[in-house]
């Protein structure tokens, strides 16, 4: 009973390391590519192999981000706390963890198709440069947003074996949503960011224009969003959910104000979890209920 309690606790702290409950963000898009590249409801084994490079992917490119950024993160009094600079998990362990993940997304890529198979490598490299981005460059934001844009992508080249034009209006449209949000992220950092020499867009700009940086690049969001429904040619479900993610954005922003940061969380956290399962939910009515 014990070494099992110890069992779970250890897996509990991996979770949390990697902050699994944030899959709520990229997760859905990648659903959602993979209906949109089947125009339905893809075969059982696409998907089961999506989540596991998925889960690969995202653990991987948690696991490196701490990593590489614990000596931050131990001067930082919001991240002090978090499981590698408390010594909670050793850099070594972290390690372990980060290969077995990146080795899980190559695997499920193989069984994929050959495409995703070749493109592994420059998804992982991708998702190590981010970490690094903002010791040089505000723009690190994008970079996340491109990372996180293989959720959708990497899942239509997982069920069509090829990449197409298609699918990069639904791309381009995560990496402005991502990068919106984000930059409302690095709000909690700014004065830290300010002393240490790292890059963001409030630290670059300040609280004001960063917030409305991250309102144009929601917009930006939005208009992509739609395009790919003319692209696509979807219907009735798809539009409603669009005018769902809208109204959610709307109230995102109205949260968030340059005197008052106190609601940042719910706008980072449980808005933008809304705004992804929407689309995925709604795109998924549209195929499913439509065909």
């Amino acid at each position: 009973m014990n070494a099992g309690g110890n069992v779970i606790n250890r897996v509990i702290l991996y979770l949390k390391m990697i902050k699994f409950s944030h899959s709520v963000f990229a997760l859905p898009f990648a659903f959602t590519g993979a209906i949109m590249a089947a125009s339905g409801i893809p075969s059982s084994a696409q998907v089961f192999w999506i989540v596991v490079a998925m889960v690969g992917a995202r653990s991987g490119a948690m696991g490196m981000n701490r990593i590489i950024d614990r000596h931050i993160d131990r001067e930082n009094p919001r991240t002090q706390n978090r499981e590698i600079p408390s010594g909670k998990i050793s850099v070594f362990d972290a390690s372990v963890f980060t290969a077995a993940s990146l080795l899980l997304l190559i695997a499920a890529a193989y069984k994929l198709n050959p495409l995703c198979f070749k493109l592994a490598p420059v998804a992982i490299i991708v998702l190590a440069l981010y970490s690094y981005t903002k010791r040089f460059t505000w723009m690190s934001h994008f970079i996340l947003g491109i990372a996180i844009s293989a959720a959708p992508l990497g899942a239509w080249i997982a069920v069509r074996g090829s990449l197409d034009p298609a699918i990069l209006c639904l791309s381009l449209a995560v990496v402005f949503w991502l990068a919106g949000f984000d930059v409302l992220y690095a709000l909690q950092d700014l004065e830290f960011d300010r002393t240490h020499g790292l890059y963001s867009v409030p630290q670059r700009f300040g609280i004001k224009k960063a917030l409305l940086l991250s309102r144009v690049f929601h917009v930006i969001a939005v208009g992509l969003l739609i395009f790919t429904g003319f692209i696509l040619r979807l219907g009735i479900f798809y539009w409603t959910g669009m005018a769902v993610v809208l109204i959610l954005f709307f109230y995102e922003h109205s949260l968030v104000k340059s005197d008052d940061l106190s609601k940042l969380n719910m706008a980072f956290f449980n808005m933008n979890g809304y705004i992804s399962v929407t689309v995925f939910l709604f795109t998924l009515l549209e195929y499913v209920v439509s065909s």
